[in-house]
């Protein structure tokens, strides 16, 4: 478990969303008796079932999920025509999408992609400055249910995906993908992206998840588009928040358990976040493509 917040303090499974509770009663049980510092206990319904299955507190929620049959299935059906040229532009350029295991080199490479620029889609990077150490404890999570994927220029890494697959092996998320900006030319993250699926169909994986398919109340976004382009659909599914303490109780009430961002209107959100974007363009001298 790790515990976050701090007006209202939610406990959630490490790995949230890439790890799914089995027996969720006998959790919230120890839970309570643990003596924990936590005001409410969250988790998320493992798909593929969406409706409600236990009678504690939820809001929807939604994945950005692929279904997946075969890699021909997705490339062939699932697709379409520009989603295809940009998965093939890597290759025809001289990068190399291939599994690789995790060891130093990976770890160093990751470190170098983390720490290229301190802006990526118009917000503080948050891996930007953290130290190769940090880094590499921090990509070491999970490894006996996880696949690493890298996009190579020879030996350079330019760009990596972590998969990670659920307990029932019938699951994968994507819990980092990211690629070099200065190789953005070359689309190695639309190839790291149908390596993933080849990944996912040769592990009889079924369904890949790319994290949320919307954010808040943003109605749309370029990454949103992205998915969408290689075949991933929006699922909602219940996410739970327990109250472990009377001040949980009221909190979830009060929606205390949500960012600020979530609860302000999306017209006002909007224009912060452009705000936001061209303060961070001026404060590090960045060109419009850097976001």
């Amino acid at each position: 478990m790790v515990v976050r917040g701090g007006i209202c303090r939610i406990a959630e499974v490490d790995g949230e969303g890439y790890k799914f509770l089995a027996d969720p009663k006998s959790v919230i049980a120890t839970l309570r008796d643990s003596g924990m510092r936590a005001d409410l206990f969250t988790f998320m319904q493992e798909l593929p079932e969406t409706s409600p299955l236990y009678k504690y507190p939820y809001e929807w929620d939604n994945f950005a999920v692929l279904p997946i049959s075969t890699f021909d299935q997705w490339w062939t059906k699932q697709i379409g025509f520009k989603a295809r040229n940009k998965a093939k532009q890597a290759e025809k350029k001289g990068i190399v999408i291939r599994e690789a295991p995790f060891d130093d080199a990976l770890a160093r490479g990751i470190w170098e992609i983390y720490n290229e620029v301190p802006v990526r889609q118009g917000r503080r990077f948050p891996h930007y400055g953290k130290s190769l150490e940090t880094v590499f404890a921090m990509s070491a999570t999970f490894l006996d249910s996880s696949v690493f994927i890298g996009a190579f220029d020879g030996e350079k890494l330019i760009g990596f995906i972590k998969l990670t697959i659920n307990d029932a092996r019938t699951q994968a998320g994507l819990m980092h993908i990211l690629s070099l900006m200065s190789y953005r030319d070359k689309a190695p993250t639309n190839a790291l992206l149908a390596q993933a699926v080849r990944s996912c169909a040769d592990r009889g994986v079924t369904r890949l998840v790319y994290a949320n398919f919307a954010y808040g109340k943003k109605s749309s976004s370029s990454l949103s588009d992205f998915k969408e382009r290689n075949g991933f659909q929006r699922v909602d599914f219940p996410h739970y928040y327990v109250p472990l303490t009377k001040w949980g109780a009221v909190a979830f009430r009060l929606g205390l358990h949500r960012r600020l961002a979530e609860q302000m209107p999306e017209s006002v959100a909007s224009k912060l976040r452009d705000l936001r974007s061209r303060w961070y363009q001026r404060r590090f001298n960045l060109s419009a493509e850097s976001f």
